[in-house]
């Protein structure tokens, strides 16, 4: 059972409730390695995972509710209890249900170690360039539900574990590893060397469309920024450009979007019962 240190909030300018409010760019999650969850769903689901859980801001009420998830936890937390009054003037906006917890981002794993997790046929996700931390949650969501193995978080893109992006993808981040690179174009390389077909989700090609690519084998998704697409580093490193045919007065999807078509695509050719001349090309 976690030893639970319960304390009343009296003073709002207490340093352990500073991570609350300031955890909001992606160098301040890889410097502290410190993440927030908030609401019901999303704290339970951490509760529920192996993620180290450093504290709470909660409410009287809440900390009753989950007593039992608790019960499970092994390690000491700081409880934090405050009114919902507290936690906005802490939070500077309005809290969401009166419960969040401040949780520890687990050292991430090699791009060796992804390979050697994952069961093939292999299915991961790369993000390029993504700035919008709700599109990261939208993907992350997408990915867990759809049988994604693991996410490669390029430098250039937002923490899957910024508040935001851990409250869209309602704690499906808490499922996957997440590979941190400071050269994705490498990294995407280094795939193709393990055998690892590495294709670009690119609106502006005519190479091939989504049903035309083959995404039975082992896969990469690489999607790219949500105004630009892949960097021309990242577009290089690709096997293969894949698009999503577009009706002439539309000419792209929302990355969250467009993340849920590719995954949906790759999931029904993996489960499918394929025949010879089947529409699918290499």
């Amino acid at each position: 059972m976690a030893t639970l240190n319960i304390q009343p909030v009296t003073d709002l300018s207490l340093p352990e409730l500073k991570a609350f409010c300031t955890l909001r760019r992606r160098q301040d999650i890889r410097r502290e390695r410190l993440f927030v969850a908030e609401g019901d769903k999303v704290v339970c689901r951490l509760l529920e995972s192996p993620f180290p859980v450093v504290s709470l801001l909660i409410t009287e009420a809440w900390l009753q509710r989950i007593d039992d998830l608790l019960s499970r936890r092994t390690e000491t937390i700081q409880v934090h209890v405050a009114s919902t009054e507290q936690i906005d003037q802490i939070t500077g906006f309005e809290s969401y249900q009166g419960i969040k917890a401040l949780g520890r981002v687990p050292e991430p794993p090699s791009l060796e170690a992804l390979l050697a997790m994952a069961a093939p046929p292999r299915l991961f996700v790369a993000l390029d360039g993504l700035n919008n931390a709700e599109n990261v949650g939208v993907v992350t969501r997408n990915a867990a539900a759809l049988g994604v193995q693991g996410i490669l978080q390029g430098d250039t893109s937002a923490s899957p574990f910024l508040t935001r992006a851990v409250r869209v993808s309602m704690g499906a981040v808490f499922k996957l590893p997440v590979v941190e690179t400071d050269n994705l174009a490498a990294a995407l390389r280094c795939l193709r060397v393990a055998g690892v077909r590495v294709v670009a989700a690119h609106p502006h090609t005519q190479q091939r469309a989504l049903w035309e690519a083959d995404l039975r084998g082992d896969v990469c998704i690489v999607l790219g920024n949500e105004g630009y697409g892949l960097a021309p580093e990242v577009l290089a490193a690709c096997d293969d450009q894949v698009v999503i045919p577009m009706h002439s007065s539309v000419d792209s999807l929302n990355v969250g979007s467009a993340s849920a078509a590719f995954f949906c695509e790759a999931a029904r050719q993996r489960t499918a019962k394929q025949r010879p001349n089947d529409g699918c090309v290499s």
